[in-house]
């Protein structure tokens, strides 16, 4: 079997991240057409999330023709190759047409259903983060350096973070409830940005509810080959997204476990 680094090149990443920054900088902060993708609530889609998806699969597909690809915007095309790239052109919509710039690019690769590396893109700030199996790493503002989680083993000392509690259903929002009240900080928001403070070692741990793949596939290689724990909320793998926990460490993530689960 081929390892991931003959799969796949840190500067392939970096490729993927100058077409996501060729396509959404000229967009951001400017007006823009922004639709509703879903009936009785809010999903926004710009055209900066289109075209940035399209012009990411354009490159996958010159470069590894017999993988596939699963996107936000376009869904399935070969999903059921043995290597699959799962594409989020902007997580962080919301933050994008509110001019915030914690959003970022996703783009990872599972092999058999598992993520085995991935990036994000944040080219407003000039960062980028990935992992292709030899460890997770950041190139931006201070130059390029190895991402390492935090120590920090105890709830009391950590800090947490979701996108806010509005997005866990009741019984898991009172779950989410007793957790919060055990860390020393909890914040909102930043979508994928969370993540990867979580792999920088900046923060402990992240939970969230109602995630799709596209959301996190691409994020669990950078916290995993960083030291971290990513898993869904029963403890198995999190490539199907839904309730995810991530921590910094197997210790914080069972605490974590214990508490959402009433034990």
């Amino acid at each position: 079997m081929q390892s991931t680094e003959e799969v796949i090149s840190p500067d392939f990443l970096r490729r993927l991240a100058a077409v996501a920054a060729r396509e959404t900088l000229p967009r951001f902060r400017l007006p823009g057409a922004v639709v509703n993708k879903i009936a009785g609530g809010f999903d926004p889609v710009t055209e900066a999330d289109r075209e940035t998806e399209k012009a990411l699969r354009a490159l996958i597909r010159s470069e590894y023709p017999d993988h596939g690809i699963l996107g936000e915007e376009f869904g399935n095309e070969g999903a059921d190759a043995g290597l699959v790239w799962v594409i989020d052109p902007i997580d962080g919509t919301r933050s994008f047409i509110s001019g915030i710039p914690l959003w970022g690019t996703l783009v990872g690769l599972t092999r058999d259903g598992d993520a085995v590396a991935g990036m994000m893109a944040q080219p407003f700030i000039g960062e980028l983060f990935y992992a292709t199996g030899n460890g997770a790493y950041y190139e931006g503002q201070h130059g390029q350096t190895r991402l390492a989680t935090s120590a920090t083993k105890n709830l009391a000392d950590a800090t947490l973070f979701t996108t806010t509690p509005a997005i866990f259903e009741a019984d898991r929002r009172a779950s989410y409830d007793r957790l919060e009240k055990q860390v020393r900080l909890a914040r909102y928001g930043t979508d994928c940005y969370a993540y990867c403070m979580l792999a920088a070692g900046q923060i402990d741990c992240v939970v969230e509810a109602g995630l799709y793949p596209y959301d996190i596939v691409a994020l669990i290689p950078i916290i995993e080959q960083a030291g971290g724990v990513v898993t869904d909320w029963d403890g198995g793998p999190a490539e199907n997204g839904g309730g995810i926990v991530a921590a910094a460490n197997s210790s914080l993530h069972a605490q974590i476990m214990a508490f959402l689960h009433g034990d």
